[in-house]
């Protein structure tokens, strides 16, 4: 009997679906602002039909698909802004994670070949796919990246996601990000880091003085020299439907699983890559159709830009991730970003 599919197996054709079908897709996310200097116009209209996504489904804080809405959009966001779209983890097909050279090897395969080996990535990919990034200190999971063999990471992008038990998890989520900064920044010096948060409005509604102090935190977070070079924070809201409660838990599923292969030493025959796939023998889900996916029926979910400091509005974090990664590389890299942002200048 087939097992049934897991929630970020149904969740990924719907964000395919939407991602692809996106009204702004294809078109100049740039704009010059008052003094003409070019700023971001970030897609929020997609946004919100992705934040919808777990809602359908009906999918827990634990399924991962409501943090997985954040990081398809931000990487979303990214390929609109003319980044390579094969650099930008999580991709938009599957396989999700893996190096564009590598996928190049494969591209110049006879066809039988080319398909099993496509295959075989597709089968970690598909729903359970992570990119672990080595900081100073210990290995992290990051959400959103830029790579490649050639350059290393360029734009490192973490995501967290509260839709409930605020008082609860606040502190824990805070406190997780600035260690997470420090160890990335210290490694990747070069590397735009950024943090996006969201969180849903029933912390404003309901318990204001949390709103109000994870904003202040956010917004220091983002003028450390030595961790994140901007944050940004989303606050979704919508009415009649609830997710089960986030677990009270301080540390992230992957750390208990890294650790103890970091106490036990590398094996010198078997040493971890920096960008790890996640390979499994066989594949466990079966992701559903694109044909079957019901876009039209995805609950309504707004965003309250009124809530959120121009400070941490998606926008500023836009506009400063991409010039940083501009700044930082030469002017025979990323020429169609390059050339995207030049044009709202005139």
């Amino acid at each position: 009997m087939a097992s049934e599919p897991s929630a970020k197996s149904r969740a990924w054709p719907l964000f395919d679906a939407i991602v692809t079908t996106a009204d702004s897709r294809g078109r100049n996310p740039w704009t010059p602002d008052p003094g003409g200097d070019p700023r971001f116009r970030p897609d929020y209209a997609t946004l919100e039909k992705l934040l919808a996504v777990p809602l359908l489904l009906g999918a827990s804080s634990q399924s991962g698909v409501p943090a997985l809405a954040i990081d398809v959009w931000v990487a979303y966001e990214l390929r609109r802004a003319g980044l390579d779209p094969d650099a930008v983890w999580p991709r938009e097909q599957a396989p999700r994670v893996v190096d564009r050279d590598v996928l190049r090897f494969i591209e110049s395969l006879p066809k039988p070949q080319r398909a099993e080996l496509i295959a075989r990535l597709e089968r970690g990919s598909v729903s359970s796919a992570s990119a672990n990034i080595l900081g100073k200190n210990y290995l992290k999971q990051v959400d959103v990246l830029m790579t490649s063999w050639q350059t290393g990471p360029e734009l490192l992008i973490s995501t967290k996601r509260m839709d409930s038990s605020f008082g609860k998890n606040a502190a824990n989520r805070v406190e997780e990000s600035y260690g997470d900064a420090k160890n990335l920044a210290l490694r990747h010096p070069l590397a735009a880091l950024g943090f996006v948060y969201s969180l849903r409005s029933t912390a404003y509604t309901q318990e204001r003085y949390h709103f109000d102090w994870l904003v202040d935190l956010l917004t220091k977070l983002g003028r450390e020299d030595d961790a994140y070079d901007a944050c940004a924070l989303i606050v979704p809201e919508w009415e009649g439907i609830e997710l089960p409660d986030e677990p009270d838990t301080v540390p992230e599923p992957e750390v208990p699983e890294l650790f103890p292969e970091l106490l036990a030493g590398p094996d010198p025959e078997d040493e971890p890559g920096l960008f790890e796939l996640d390979l499994p023998a066989a594949p466990t889900d079966v992701a559903v159709p694109v044909k079957a996916v019901p876009i039209d029926r995805l609950p309504t979910v707004r965003l309250r830009h009124d809530l959120v400091p121009d400070e941490l509005s998606p926008a500023r974090f836009f506009t400063e991730m991409l010039t940083i990664v501009l700044y930082n590389s030469t002017v025979a890299q990323h020429r169609q970003a390059r050339a995207l942002r030049e044009s709202a200048r005139q």
